[in-house]
């Protein structure tokens, strides 16, 4: 096993079930919802968070078919938070397309998007698990926090690096944890199975944001459907910024502050070029490596397997991606 085809590989029949329930659970009377929806699941994407709700299920001896329910719900609460999002952020691409709210405007974006959370919530009463209920009604409570954590540190070049980690463990990783945690939850796993797959996504969410806010000014439109310096133009102070605020000063502080108080990337080339003189991509994949390898440690109480191999492997490859 050694990408990431080789671990939807390993799940063929179960994501082949996703796909079927999540096709059907869209399905609405309204046809702006059905024309909607399907452009939003058509877009693509790696649709990484019900994949580690299905490899954590597996890897805990789930046998029951709760898990691609479950699986589903995780992406429904995942793609109404794009949605609105985009929304917030104003944004006119995702993955190289039209986001929704540019095709059709931000009161259908929002409208549509709070019906796939209500729809994720009809869903998740299934199972008849108030313990997946209680996780699902938090973690949603804290994406909605990180986003408003987000918000109010828009533009906001004081940000540190304990704020920074606040944000995207709300915003991101929490939902990663969620996914994780509910596999183990569906296979009856003991407490401390369970607890070891909710650290995992936690730091495997941590990781995958950290390697994301360094992409947003290594790679390129063609790669990420997205325009380098995206976060700068909508005033996100993420972690290579705030390393390279702490690592210079004089004139070159004072570019990055303006570029970040003003929500700008004009000059982003050059922002490029402090950011990497300062070492500040270095420093930012350190810490994405240090969540990972906390991840990785997090798998020793889960008994080995195929998909506890994918699970491991999921952490080197959130670290080398390149979209």
């Amino acid at each position: 096993m050694k990408d990431f085809d080789d671990i939807r590989s390993l799940l063929n029949a179960d994501l082949a079930q996703t796909d079927k329930v999540l096709v059907e659970r869209l399905s609405s009377n309204v046809a702006l919802i059905n024309q909607m929806s399907s452009y939003i699941i058509g877009a693509g994407g790696k649709r990484l968070r019900p994949l580690l709700l299905l490899l954590c299920a597996r890897a805990t001896g789930y046998k029951g078919v709760h898990h691609h329910l479950m699986a589903v719900v995780i992406e429904l609460i995942h793609t109404a938070t794009l949605l609105h999002d985009d929304i917030v952020d104003e944004s006119a691409t995702r993955r190289g397309k039209d986001t929704a709210n540019e095709v059709w405007g931000n009161a259908a974006s929002v409208l549509v998007g709070d019906f796939l959370y209500s729809r994720a919530f009809e869903m998740m009463v299934e199972p008849n698990s108030m313990r997946i209920m209680q996780i699902l009604s938090k973690t949603t409570n804290s994406i909605a926090e990180g986003e408003v954590l987000q918000l109010l540190n828009c533009q906001n070049a004081q940000l540190t690096e304990t704020e920074y980690f606040q944000v995207i463990e709300r915003k991101t990783a929490c939902l990663f944890q969620a996914a994780t945690q509910i596999g183990a939850i569906l296979s009856a796993a003991n407490e401390q199975q369970e607890l070891a797959l909710k650290d995992y996504g936690l730091h495997l969410g941590n990781a995958f944001q950290i390697i994301d806010d360094v992409l947003d000014y290594e790679s390129d439109f063609e790669t990420m459907g997205k325009e380098v310096g995206d976060d700068l133009s909508e005033g996100k102070t993420t972690l290579p910024m705030i390393y390279a605020l702490e690592n210079t000063s004089g004139e070159t502080q004072a570019l990055l502050i303006s570029a970040i108080e003003n929500a700008d990337n004009t000059h982003i080339d050059q922002i490029i070029e402090i950011l990497s003189s300062v070492n500040a991509f270095d420093y930012t994949r350190q810490k994405a490596q240090e969540s990972a390898n906390l991840a990785k440690q997090s798998l020793n109480a889960i008994p080995d397997s195929d998909f506890k191999t994918a699970l491991t492997l999921l952490c080197d490859l959130s670290l080398q991606r390149k979209s």
